[in-house]
């Protein structure tokens, strides 16, 4: 049976330095900013109808994988309980049960680190401060109920 983690929190809590060392260790990292950035897109503001094709190509890839058995990281900010929710249903048919694992960084780390990105490549996406901010402000933390938690102090 497949392993399917999701990486949640915020931008600059932490996610895609975990997840590239999870993909060294052999997972497959699924990411919205590596596809933006192949696609030649602005990944701190796709267009929606990019956004959305690169979700229906993400959801595709995951399930092929689990399919073929491969070991999934999802490399998303899983913002809201809705959007982890709606990952959980999209797995439920494959029986796998996806393990979240929560970066808490406080805010003042999480816009440090954001601020000091450069834009150089995918995982380094620059986003205003106000942007950074209200990503932070706006995030919905997991809690124990919604299924396998793992929480990483940031």
């Amino acid at each position: 049976m497949s392993r399917v983690l999701f990486m949640c929190g915020p931008s600059g809590s932490g996610k895609t330095t975990y997840a590239r060392a999870l993909e060294r260790h052999g997972m497959v990292r699924l990411s919205f900013d590596v596809e933006t950035w192949r696609r030649g897109l602005d990944p701190s503001a796709p267009p929606a109808r990019e956004l959305k094709a690169i979700e229906r190509a993400l959801r595709a890839r995951l399930i092929s994988l689990v399919g073929a058995g491969e070991d999934v990281v999802l490399d998303f900010s899983f913002s809201t309980r809705a959007v982890r929710e709606d990952y959980r249903r999209l797995l439920q048919a494959t029986g796998v049960v996806p393990e979240t694992v929560f970066f808490a960084a406080d805010r003042a780390t999480v816009l440090a680190r954001v601020q000091a990105r450069a834009g150089e490549h995918a995982d380094a996406v620059v986003l205003t401060p106000e942007v950074a901010a209200r990503h932070f402000d706006d995030f919905e933390p997991p809690t124990r109920d919604e299924g396998p938690l793992t929480i990483v102090e940031g």
